[in-house]
């Protein structure tokens, strides 16, 4: 019987990133995933996704080719080919952390796990509880897992780090089949481009959908509870990307309650509280996500949950000392890049390091068309919490870079503190505004005032000289603007 350092539950983008981190730091390391390497992120979620966003942008970049000069002719997308493009991207990344696993000395277990006891790892058929979990927390320290091959393993290890994940939420009303009434999940496997899709949740993943399957020709409607979609995004941003998309042909339904979904065999039809019925050949559900803490057993080692999240400190460490929760089933926020980090923060601390967890840089992207990113507070986070601040505002329009790209749609718009100069938050939608926000996550985590950025020379022409310009106009000191707003 084998004993770890470090037993990790989940090979998602908290589990294998704590997996390496923890053996890079010189600790023996078990890594157990029921499926496949790299989670829900790589396998249905970020990487397939932004695969077909990728796809999405050339559509609409050869849709506007007449416009640079370059004829096309029938020209059609093959939605056979453009899922085997995104199979081998899946296929390539799964590949490779296997390989960044297997180089880094990790042990792999590819099964169902629960903790027996305080120190030791079960993996086996013996694992498997009443409750048929996945992976199944018995008691403080021991996991036992189920096997792919149906055998079962003990190991023993002195640490823990439950990094399970989340599934897409599957409210009873909607009736979801995974053929006419689809999951973020389902949506990805679906062999044919429907016509037409309603898409229930304007939140990121619904909005995203939304800006792709546009982008590949389908009719699409979005219905929002909220007053507004993407909810969480400055109130500029907000209203620009709503017109953006109602431009593209995009319908947006908000304050829309949802009352009944009723189906037949080709069609599946909404119907809200207003009365009104909308129609599509599909439709998808992207209103949350549930937590994968059910049958791991943690009630009975007595890790504290609240509304099935695990409880943690800034350590990442849950009220029982040597158990640790990164990722979705723990953290403040669903995101991959935040669950590496939080890895690697627990990864330390099993290892004999002090590593805190810190939230204050959170970059955000939206992979809409045009995108977006953000990162620190709004403008109205800035003014509520007492800040008296400068707003610089600089348009796509006015840069020549993206004047050539024709790409001028959208803006860069940085929050200052009036006082100060510090800059406390950057929102950009437009063009590349994925990459282009992390300048200003530097800044911020590095306490910079908006003249740090405005007097670091920026090479010309590119996007990223709009970020300097935003900064400039903060202070009405553009050079390529009249306006800071």
């Amino acid at each position: 019987m084998s004993t770890y350092d470090v037993g990790i539950i989940g090979g998602g983008p908290g589990g294998y990133v704590a997996a390496i981190k923890a053996a890079q730091l010189g600790g023996t390391v078990c890594l157990i995933e029921k499926g496949e390497w790299g989670g829900t992120c790589l396998n249905r979620g970020c990487i397939p996704t932004k695969t077909l966003f990728s796809v999405a942008t050339l559509a609409t970049q050869i849709q506007d080719a007449a416009a640079f000069g370059i004829q096309t002719r029938d020209t059609a997308i093959d939605y056979t080919q453009v899922l085997a493009h995104k199979s081998s991207v899946v296929q390539r990344l799964t590949g490779g952390i296997a390989q960044l696993l297997k180089g880094n000395g990790v042990h792999t277990i590819n099964g169902t796990a629960s903790l027996v006891n305080k120190n030791r790892i079960a993996v086996g058929k013996e694992a498997r509880l009443q409750t048929a979990p996945t992976e199944s927390l018995v008691n403080k320290n021991r996991i036992a897992v189920l096997k792919s091959d149906g055998t079962t393993e003990q190991v023993d290890a002195k640490n823990v780090i439950i990094a399970t994940g989340s599934e897409p939420a599957e409210p009873p009303m909607f009736d979801i089949d995974e053929t006419q009434v689809l999951t973020t999940t389902g949506i990805l496997n679906l062999s044919e481009l429907p016509e037409s899709l309603i898409i229930v949740g304007g939140g990121v993943s619904g909005c995203e959908f939304a800006s792709i399957f546009n982008a590949l020709g389908c009719r699409v409607t979005v219905l929002e509870l909220l007053p507004t979609i993407l909810a969480t995004e400055d109130v500029q941003i907000i209203r620009h990307i709503q017109l953006f998309m109602k431009r593209k042909g995009i319908q947006i339904h908000t304050g829309a309650k949802l009352t009944q979904v009723k189906k037949t065999e080709t069609h599946v039809t909404a119907v809200l509280a207003s009365g009104e019925e909308l129609t599509a050949e599909k439709m998808l559900i992207s209103i949350g996500r549930r937590f994968n803490t059910e049958g791991i057993g943690l009630e009975q080692v007595g890790v504290r949950t609240d509304a099935g999240k695990i409880r943690v400190d800034s350590r990442m460490q849950t009220n029982m000392p040597g158990i640790y929760a990164v990722g979705d089933v723990a953290s403040r926020y669903l995101l991959a890049h935040v669950a590496s980090a939080e890895g690697k923060v627990a990864a330390q601390n099993c290892l004999g390091e002090t590593a805190t967890m810190d939230y204050q840089v959170i970059p955000w992207c939206v992979f809409t068309l045009p995108e977006i990113g953000h990162v620190g507070m709004t403008e109205k986070e800035a003014t509520d919490e007492g800040y008296e601040v400068k707003v610089g505002r600089f348009p796509y329009a006015a840069n020549g870079i993206a004047l050539g790209m024709r790409e001028t749609d959208g803006f860069v718009k940085t929050i200052a503190d009036a006082e100060s100069g510090d800059v406390l938050g950057v929102h950009i939608v437009g063009a590349h505004a994925s990459t282009l926000i992390h300048e200003a996550a530097v800044a911020i985590r590095a306490g910079a005032a908006v003249q740090d950025i405005a007097h670091t020379v920026h090479a010309h022409p590119t996007l990223s000289e709009m970020v300097m310009e935003s900064a400039e106009a903060a202070f009405g000191k553009a050079i390529h603007s009249l306006s800071s707003g």
